[in-house]
């Protein structure tokens, strides 16, 4: 009779708590790949975790603090969300030519989430963001509200700023407790404060090959400060056309990078394997940086313009803006 009981309660802890304690556990599954390599990326802290394939399937344990968004990266640079809850089992099956049929399971938000991938997989860019919008309105508590913020309103090449920071403030509203999501609000009340124009602010720091930088390299008729990370592939992008105009123009712009990853290695490595000369800026303390304060940076991709006299002309312009700017300034 007791080892009954006993079964009985054990089951039912284990019941009641899932993953034990703080564990997370994924798993994926994918049809037509077998073998190869994906990104698994947590963009508020700046990390990357490497996913080996093995027969199309995989697993992830980690140790959860707090609830996370993970973006499940593929070697196309398309991603795919995920709820990462601490105690939580998540899992994943798809089809690697079919992605945005791809069901996720296991909580509540993952499941809302492939809802909206599953509704909006046949509709158009506007329709998505429309849809989105609608989302995030309809349940600004969840995480996943999160995610559709900064991929169709904050990181979208037609970025809408002003709706961004409607919602975020919505979204904080619901949960006021969550301090990403804090964050994130705090640095958009910045940046509205901070404005597109005005002098560039004085600042002064030290690069990835231990040199000091300050504002007054930026002196050429053309500048720009890029902010970038070596999980965001768009600002990899932009890095790269940004040291093909450099070269076309040597003598007329001047550019300066940040880098936000949590390590400076990494950012380090892309940043010489692209053969880029400028100064490299990674402090390692990503959104709690003083230079991310003073110059009002929000964002991941982030840029900003500044003519030759260090009056700020315009910020976080997509790719095709910020060479039309650089142009617009010769």
């Amino acid at each position: 009779m007791k080892s009954v009981l006993y079964a009985f309660l054990l089951s039912l802890l284990l019941f009641s708590c899932g993953e034990r304690g703080n564990h997370f556990h994924l798993e994926g599954r994918f049809r037509n790949i077998n073998q190869g390599e994906l990104y698994l990326c947590d963009l508020e802290q700046g990390r990357k975790d490497t996913i080996m394939l093995n027969g199309g399937q995989f697993t992830y344990d980690a140790e959860l603090a707090d609830t996370i968004i993970l973006t499940l990266v593929f070697p196309n640079y398309s991603e795919l969300p995920i709820v990462a809850e601490p105690g939580s089992r998540v899992s994943i099956e798809g089809d690697v030519s079919h992605l945005k049929e791809t069901e996720i399971s296991g909580t509540d938000d993952n499941e809302l989430m492939t809802g909206f991938r599953l509704k909006t997989k046949e509709m158009m860019p506007p329709e998505v963001r429309n849809e989105a919008e609608t989302f995030i309105l309809e349940h600004p508590q969840s995480p996943a509200s999160q995610y559709l913020l900064r991929r169709y309103f904050i990181m979208a090449v037609d970025a809408d700023y002003a709706k961004a920071f409607e919602l975020c403030e919505k979204m904080h509203q619901a949960r006021p407790s969550c301090i990403p999501l804090l964050q994130l609000y705090q640095r958009m009340v910045s940046v509205r404060q901070l404005g597109s124009m005005g002098k560039l602010p004085r600042f002064t720091a030290i690069d990835t090959n231990g040199d000091t930088v300050t504002d007054s390299v930026l002196c050429k008729q053309a500048n720009v400060i890029m902010v970038w990370s070596a999980w965001s592939y768009d600002s990899q992008n932009t890095l790269q056309k940004l040291n093909r105009w450099r070269k076309e123009h040597h003598d007329s712009i001047s550019v300066v990078s940040i880098c936000m990853d949590a390590s400076a290695f990494e950012g380090k490595r892309t940043i010489e394997s692209d053969s880029i000369k400028w100064p490299n800026i990674c402090d390692g303390m990503m959104w709690d940086s003083p230079l991310i304060s003073t110059l009002g940076i929000a964002f991941i991709p982030d840029n900003i313009v500044i003519d030759k006299k260090g009056n700020i002309v315009a910020r976080t312009l997509s790719t095709n803006d910020l060479k039309e700017k650089i142009d617009s300034l010769f």
